[in-house]
């Protein structure tokens, strides 16, 4: 259910947030001018399908890890913030913690994608052709490799309920131009490279991160490629304890692992192949979640964060 938030109308809801326009005439409009309210939800998601239970407090863990990752990177990149602090013209109290006052941008088309480690749809690629995107890669490589340099290999945006799809580099610049292209590629390498030292300076491996960017159409960076939507959370990319790696199986994770592994497991009853949706998840897989979600914050961050 999408809430009311006065000064606010909700214009869209994807699987895990809900995006808001300002009403006219409101303090957000009047201050801050083409904004756009992103709230995260405690919707979870899995195998293509929002699920029927949320996981409590989720959608503040990605949102304030999210802000203090846009502050690791603001010398890199400039990001779609404008404020996430509570009051008329910011964040409503409703959802304060979980929202963020946003510049909107001109998206770009396409999930920019960097991975260190070769696991997920990587590996199918691989193991299927020896390359990742068009991207080749050396002989021997197994679940979890780290692979020789950090790689660029985006993907197509695809609709509520579908899979993104791989893509390769040349794709892309015949989709956006050889040098918005190129602009992508080189940020998205550069967030990872700098996020993976900052993850294993804390004990964590940074698998691989989906990046969205778009084009400020206002503001301090009108013009200017911009880093948007949430960024190096666990929803969008794979963190991994650093003293339990072990290339040659599946890594234990810093996500919703718990929620994969008990819907695909007879406990749950579910059909994957099947045209039903997925079972309301039992408690303690919702606690378990809960956790691993808390404990990525705890060690990327140095802090605890106290849940509403």
């Amino acid at each position: 259910m999408t809430l009311e938030l006065p000064g606010w109308t909700h214009t869209y809801s994807g699987k895990v947030r809900d995006l808001y326009l300002p009403s006219a005439g409101s303090a957000a409009a009047q201050e801050h001018g083409d904004v756009v309210l992103v709230v995260a939800s405690d919707r979870i998601s899995a195998y293509d399908h929002v699920l029927a239970t949320p996981v409590p407090g989720k959608g503040t863990v990605l949102t304030q890890l999210s802000l203090w990752w846009f502050e690791q990177l603001d010398d890199l990149v400039p990001h779609h913030v404008v404020t996430a602090a509570p009051g008329a013209a910011g964040v409503p109290d409703a959802v304060a913690g979980r929202a963020m006052v946003c510049r909107r941008l001109e998206m770009f088309p396409v999930e920019c994608v960097a991975r260190g480690y070769l696991t997920g749809s990587g590996l199918v690629e691989y193991r299927a052709g020896g390359a990742v995107c068009g991207v080749p890669l050396p002989a021997g490589l197994e679940d979890g490799s780290r692979l020789p340099e950090p790689i660029f290999t985006p993907a197509t945006k695809a609709e509520l309920g579908e899979h993104d799809e791989n893509v390769t580099f040349d794709l892309v610049a015949q989709r956006i131009g050889a040098d918005d292209a190129a602009r992508l590629r080189d940020l998205t390498l550069a967030v990872y490279r700098r996020a993976e030292v900052i993850a294993r300076d804390r004990g964590v491996i940074l698998a691989d991160t989906k990046l969205e960017f778009g084009r400020a159409l206002q503001g301090p960076h009108a013009g200017r490629i911009v880093l948007g939507d949430e960024v190096l959370t666990p929803d969008s990319s794979r963190f991994w304890p650093a003293d339990a790696w072990q290339p040659g199986r599946a890594q234990p994770s810093f996500d919703k692992q718990f929620v994969r592994d008990w819907l695909t497991s007879p406990a749950s009853g579910w059909d994957r192949a099947a045209d039903t949706p997925p079972p309301p998840l039992p408690a303690d897989v919702v606690a378990r979640t809960q956790e691993r979600y808390l404990d990525a914050f705890r060690r990327l961050t140095g802090r605890d964060l106290v849940l509403p």
